[in-house]
């Protein structure tokens, strides 16, 4: 199983940026800790950051046929990108939308996420921890897909038996 995780603009300044919002935890920090959970659990995960738009859209693309999730903090595109949305809709992928601080407890413009609709859930407002969160959604979520495809394949054997 191979976890992709994208991150949008300006999450490469996190540890310096608005740390009454966001925290002083770096985002190579974060990774780390994501990269040992996912060891733990005997999962590939790779990590993405941009700032800009199309290549957020690009590396969703890439993913299918290369992930079997996506763990996506769009940042600020979250309010904006309908592009991102449709990305994500177009690789079908089970997608776990992660927001550090609470997006609904901030600026109102902030509140409505047009990517949350194509994902499977919204984690937000648990500080870097809400990746961590995500990593678990997105396990017990691979493991539902795996068994349920395991349980298909023994009913199509004793089909054809």
């Amino acid at each position: 199983m191979k976890i992709m995780v994208i991150q949008g603009p300006n999450l490469n300044m996190l540890g310096v940026r608005e740390q009454n919002v966001y925290g002083p935890m770096k985002l190579e920090q974060i990774h780390e800790q994501m990269r040992g959970f996912a060891q733990q659990n005997g999962v590939d995960i790779e990590f993405f950051q941009s700032n800009l738009e199309g290549e957020l859209v690009d590396k969703i693309q890439e993913c299918l046929g290369d992930a079997d999730g996506i763990i996506i903090n769009p940042a600020a595109y979250t309010h904006t990108s309908i592009a991102i949305r449709d990305a994500l809709a177009a690789v079908a992928l089970p997608a776990i939308e992660v927001h550090i601080s609470n997006i609904h407890a901030r600026e109102e413009f902030r509140h409505k996420s047009l990517i949350a609709p194509v994902c499977a859930g919204q984690i937000s407002g648990f500080g870097p921890f809400s990746y961590h969160l995500a990593m678990v959604a997105m396990l017990q979520i691979l493991n539902e897909i795996k068994a349920m495809k395991e349980m298909q394949q023994k009913q199509a054997e004793g089909q054809q038996a």
